[in-house]
């Protein structure tokens, strides 16, 4: 579901409203098929597309991966309180966690908010250990993913 501001709205009609629901779905489909289910010809949805993309409300395309056909068995978020001072080192350190697949910054008594894939409990454990110098996780592990299931 796309949620717009007024600005972008204004920015926007009910038919590229229609463009990006199907980008949604699948940002692979084609402009012949997105014009098939919407009413435009190719070239108009090319043109819609490319409109949305220079006025950057489409700002990208995203690679979806299932990890666990890649050997990553385990999902968890930990919420990252961090050590007074270690914003700046953690921040920098962060290509050195490749098992973090999203990282925000966030408001409240935790810092950060991290999605992390891993292996297994072992590498959870390692994972953690390494965390360990730059502040305290809390960790929750995802059981299931709620929007795979719309």
């Amino acid at each position: 579901m796309v949620f717009l501001g007024l600005k972008t709205f204004l920015m926007v009609d009910t038919i590229d409203l229609k463009i990006i629901a199907q980008l949604e779905i699948n940002a692979r489909t084609s402009y012949v098929e997105i014009g098939k289910q919407i009413g435009l010809s190719p070239s108009s949805v090319r043109e819609r597309i490319q409109k949305l993309e220079d006025n950057e409300i489409i700002t990208g395309y995203k690679l979806s991966l299932n990890n666990q056909k890649l050997g990553y068995g385990l999902e968890v978020f930990i919420m990252f309180k961090l050590f007074s001072g270690k914003l700046n080192t953690f921040c920098k350190q962060l290509n050195e966690f490749p098992e973090i697949s999203e990282v925000h910054r966030i408001t409240g008594t935790h810092n950060i908010f991290m999605k992390v894939v891993l292996i297994d409990q072992l590498h959870l454990q390692k994972f953690i250990d390494r965390l360990l110098v730059y502040g305290e996780p809390t960790t929750h592990l995802i059981l299931s993913d709620l929007n795979s299931a719309k």
